[in-house]
């Protein structure tokens, strides 16, 4: 099985800064990520006709069933769930409904830009870090 993937908007400022907690946080350093622009986030795309058009955090998984593709909040609480420790607390949100979560998600996205900006320089990544970003960028900009 292999690692998931958290794919990104590495234009937004707010996806960047989420990536930069991600690994900051990230205990078991297997989660991987790639820009949804780039070459892994076209062909998860293009390969999941669900979200082939969605503009937003997917995370993506290898199960016996398959691949799994979460996009929105799905794909936010996959994260807290990966993340463990505290941060596993927020995976209690699944008890409210996934539209309202939605929507609250969809609310954060359609301003993130007005809000944050958009990405204008890329953190320095440690070499260890560099090997987790797929398709051979850094964390965006």
């Amino acid at each position: 099985m292999s690692a998931p993937i958290l794919l990104y908007d590495g234009g937004c400022a707010v996806c960047n800064r989420a990536v930069q907690f991600v690994l900051r946080h990230d205990r078991r350093g297997t989660l991987r990520f790639a820009m949804l622009d780039g070459e892994t986030g076209r062909r998860v795309r293009a390969g999941t006709p669900a979200v082939a058009h969605v503009d937003s955090v997917l995370w993506v998984e290898e199960s016996g069933a398959g691949t799994v593709v979460l996009d929105r909040s799905a794909a936010a609480l996959a994260v807290a769930r990966y993340l463990g420790g505290p941060w596993v607390l927020l995976v209690a949100l699944r008890l409210v409904p996934r539209p309202w979560l939605d929507a609250a998600y969809d609310a954060l996205a359609r301003r993130r830009y007005g809000w944050f900006g958009h990405a204008v320089s890329c953190p320095v990544a440690t070499p260890e870090q560099r090997r987790r970003f797929l398709d051979g960028r850094g964390t965006g900009g």
